[in-house]
């Protein structure tokens, strides 16, 4: 794997994600900030952070290297991260260290080759650039068009890889085999056995959002798990 730009942004390890969208209890002003200095404080090397108003929170008042990206939907396209250059350019005057898009086959209101799309970003911006991807073909067509790092996003989310596996470690190890960018592992990683799966299989970093910081989520989790199986005055 060659050394790129994102080897000086972040070393390896674990990137967290802190999102709350607006329908979620968390979402509101510097509470994802201050999930970010809690996932400072807990050794993270890096954030993924969802829009313009919470990367700028996070940016006063935490030195991480932040990956940016935006959720927007467009009527009749099925793309929502990051899906046009109009997004590409609010999150770099927002601050972001690299910026995350959609890097699927799936149609997009513009550019609808992801990679000429990739190529648009690089042409016009220059900012490393993570492509999140679902399957190999994409990975390596998103390498090839300059993309600085290819993450695992998307594996199981698109309507073509609906029954790859979760976390999908495989399709790591496939893309280490053919790209010389960071592999990124993210997309339903839900323990740390899982990460460190993911690590073991050659993944650059680890992105973890659920599993940390949607505390209802994971309530959810241990709710569904305990179930209603116990025994009435077992417990204290």
């Amino acid at each position: 794997m060659k050394v790129t730009k994102t080897d000086a942004l972040f070393r390896r390890g674990l990137i967290v994600s802190c999102q709350a969208l607006e329908d979620e209890p968390l979402h509101g002003v510097g509470i994802m900030a201050r999930m970010a200095l809690a996932a400072k404080d807990g050794g993270a090397v890096g954030l993924r952070i969802n829009g313009v108003a919470d990367i700028l929170e996070v940016k006063q008042i935490c030195d991480m290297p932040v990956i940016g990206i935006m959720k927007i939907h467009y009527a009749g396209y099925e793309v929502f991260i990051t899906p046009t250059l109009s997004e590409v350019e609010k999150l770099i005057k927002a601050g972001a260290d690299i910026v995350a898009v959609d890097a699927s086959r799936r149609p997009r209101p513009s550019y609808a080759d992801p990679t000429i799309f990739i190529e648009a970003i690089k042409k016009e911006f220059g900012i490393p650039l993570m492509a999140d991807v679902s399957n190999f073909e994409e990975g390596v067509s998103a390498w090839l068009a300059g993309a600085d790092m290819v993450a695992t996003t998307l594996s199981s989310y698109t309507p073509y890889t609906a029954n790859r596996e979760k976390p999908d470690i495989e399709l790591v190890k496939q893309l280490l085999g053919h790209v010389n960018i960071p592999v990124i592992a993210e997309g339903n990683i839900e323990t740390p056995e899982q990460a460190l799966a993911c690590m073991n299989a050659g993944a650059y970093a680890v992105v973890v959002g659920s599993a940390i910081t949607r505390p209802q989520t994971i309530t959810r989790r241990f709710v569904e798990r305990i179930g209603t199986g116990w025994e009435d005055g077992q417990g204290a």
